[in-house]
């Protein structure tokens, strides 16, 4: 049975922070809404309660019930989840003075609880909060305080249950991964061995014994996620899984010809459809991302709903759903969620495909997926390849689609991505691309004027995609892939350079 750590979510920008931490460490663990809570059983080792943009003063703040948790197993409360603790079990929470957000010094650390063990008298935090525990109930000890903040921390003596005010998530609290070590090793006694190589074993055995002798259909698109998810099955069930890659006519220059090459040579047992009418016929006229994003995902299930017919007793459809999508997908706080943007492979499929899913990775981060990957000795130039959005080109053309304009950004993202790879810069970034914009500008090119489109390059460092910050890619790079472009791509006459970060922009335009 493998260890887990439950992370209860009320809503937290910093709650997905929590999970990536917890998992450095080795360690399983789950994000659950606060408001659907599944039983905890004996594989649950600790639980965290999450931060959230709710006073716990609020009327409508999150409620829950810790009545099977606290004092029955290690609980940590992270900002809002310690603050809700101290105001339900004697204390009190009032507004800060001041408002306490950014880094902090802690003043006071008691080193003799385990929690606290090895943490500088003046280590640095992050605080983020409009609220402060003023009081504490008389069986809480102040274990960590710094000069504004008196209860930064506390322990409730007789039982492993502890608060912090600040967010040891992130980085600005310097020594925040290893006071989550404390808790996790010290306090929970995690055994810390869950590493991408068990999960790939485990995953394998829990295929083979969920699907047996079913035939599974798997939609490859070329990228990391759809291509670590297709080795786990055909490592469970071999010829058993049938792998269909279409062309929607939005892949990326020659990249349809170059992917099915690759995939032959894994073994893996895959067919190839060309299916770019059927999708720019959809897409004509229609410039809203997200009905784009929609027509894309009805004409995909369409055309693979085709193909998979022209196969006999297929029982499974795969997936390559990651934590993210599920994440982003989701209400932390059972109301209805804000949309970003919709995910391709969350949500389901037409009640006519009668299919059962299965997602071998939708429990893992991206920076997980790429490990598992090289453990199922899945090559180097596969599993760094740049993350590419599921509706593909669409979502980087701002505006209608035409195989004009698709033609012209393929021509001018090979310039960039080539350009990366020569420049030795591919793999100091996480993703990257070209945005055609929906503009035209006035240039001169010899002695005459045009009026031709513009694009704007975009570069990123991530981790996962959750949080995102532009690369600062060298000037002299900039200024030769501009001036390829402009020289190189008929069409074009000016490219700008992407400097937001997510968020609050979001990594793709659309």
């Amino acid at each position: 049975m493998v260890e887990k750590i439950i992370i209860v979510d009320f809503g937290s920008q910093y709650t997905q922070l929590i999970a990536r931490r917890v998992r450095e460490l080795n360690v399983y663990c789950e994000i659950h809404p606060f408001n659907n809570l599944k039983e905890m059983d004996d594989s649950v080792k600790a639980v965290i309660l999450s931060g959230s943009p709710f006073s716990v003063r609020d009327e409508n703040a999150p409620q829950i019930d810790l009545t099977n948790i606290k004092g029955k197993m290690p609980l940590l409360g992270v900002c809002y989840g310690a603050q809700y603790m101290a105001q339900h079990f004697g204390g009190q929470v009032l507004p800060s003075e001041t408002r306490e957000y950014g880094r902090a010094n802690l003043s006071f650390v008691s080193q003799s609880n385990p929690f606290m063990k090895g943490i500088s008298d003046n280590s640095q935090v992050w605080m983020s909060h409009g609220d402060t525990i003023k009081q504490v109930a008389d069986n809480f000890e102040i274990i960590a305080s710094t000069e504004d903040v008196k209860v930064a921390a506390y322990h409730i003596q007789g039982e492993d249950t502890y608060g912090i005010q600040f967010h040891p998530e992130v980085y600005h609290s310097t020594e925040g991964l290893e006071l989550l070590r404390n808790f996790i090793v010290n306090v929970a006694g995690c055994s810390q061995n869950w590493t991408a190589a068990s999960f790939a074993e485990t995953s394998i055995q829990e295929l083979r014994d969920k699907i047996g002798n079913d035939k599974v259909v798997l939609g490859l698109s070329g990228g990391v996620d759809s291509s670590v998810a297709a080795m786990l099955l055909k490592e469970a069930i071999g010829d058993n899984l049938y792998c269909i890659f279409v062309d929607n006519g939005l892949l990326r220059k020659n990249e349809f010809e170059q992917v099915l090459e690759q995939y032959k040579f894994l073994g893996l047992n895959i067919k190839g459809v060309d299916a770019k009418s059927r999708f720019y016929e959809a897409l004509a006229g229609e410039s809203d991302p997200e009905k784009k994003r929609k027509a894309i995902g009805r004409v995909f299930i369409e055309v693979f709903d085709d193909e998979a017919h022209e196969l006999t007793d297929i029982s499974w459809l795969a997936q390559g759903t990651i934590y993210p999508d599920v994440i982003e997908s989701v209400s932390a706080t059972g109301g209805p969620s804000a949309t970003i943007k919709s995910h391709h492979n969350v949500g389901g499929l037409p009640d006519f495909m009668k299919l059962k899913i299965v997602e071998p990775l939708r429990l893992l981060f991206k920076d997980e997926v790429r490990r598992v990957g090289k453990a199922l000795g899945l090559p180097d130039n596969l599993l760094g390849r740049h993350p590419f959005p599921g509706p593909g080109l669409a979502i980087r053309i701002l505006g209608d689609i035409t195989p004009e304009k698709v033609r012209l950004l393929q021509e001018a993202d090979a310039v960039f991505i080539d350009g990366l790879k020569k420049a030795g810069l591919y793999d100091k970034v996480w993703q990257a691309g070209v945005i055609l914009l929906p503009v035209q500008s006035v240039g001169v090119m010899g002695d005459e004027r045009t009026y031709e489109n513009a694009v704007a390059l975009r570069a990123v460092e991530s981790t996962d995609g959750m949080t995102a910050d532009w690369v600062h890619l060298p000037y002299e790079f900039l200024a030769k892939t501009s001036n390829e472009i402009i020289n190189k791509v008929k069409g074009v006459n000016r490219v700008v350079y992407d400097i937001s970060s997510k968020p609050p922009a979001t990594i793709e335009w659309e």
